[in-house]
């Protein structure tokens, strides 16, 4: 396994089967996406509640949303770089909302677990600096996802 992920259930709504699933999958985008070894990531299952607050306080936006990633690697402006330190990256957090991701995979017609991987990968791709901001962006994004959930076999 090349992830190191660490999983916070505050719903407790999400089985052991599942986190594992999730576990193997980003395991999966790692290797395809070839993250270094040990590389570190958290995933928090939280209601639309908590989610609704963080994307108010980090986006502005006053709504529960389906899955907000925070990327750690990314070097601000004014921050120096630790030069030396050969330590495994953190690659950052992930939070996925359990009641929309179950209200979603009812709208999409897929099972709960399909539109859970599918939060994670999209959540992981934006730790991995990839983004959907332009159309353009969109698409490379969008087909990395594609590519990742139907080639692990997570399929609608």
């Amino acid at each position: 396994m090349k992830l190191h992920i660490d999983f916070i259930d505050e719903t407790n709504e999400v089985t052991e089967e599942q986190r594992k699933i999730i576990e193997q999958l980003l395991n999966y985008a790692a290797e395809i996406e070839q993250v270094s070894e040990g590389a570190e990531v958290s995933i928090s299952f939280v209601d639309n509640e908590q989610i609704r607050v963080i994307n108010r306080d980090y986006r502005g936006k006053d709504q529960p949303t389906d899955v907000i990633s925070f990327a750690l690697e990314e070097m601000s402006d004014g921050e120096v770089e630790i030069v030396g330190a050969d330590l495994p990256p953190v690659l950052g957090d992930i939070v996925i909302s359990v009641p929309k991701a179950k209200e979603q995979a009812e709208e999409y017609g897929h099972s709960f677990m399909r539109e859970l991987g599918f939060l994670a990968v999209h959540g992981f791709l934006h730790l991995l600096g990839y983004d959907h901001e332009t159309e353009e962006e969109e698409k490379e994004m969008f087909a990395k996802q594609k590519q990742i959930l139907e080639q692990y076999g997570l399929t609608r």
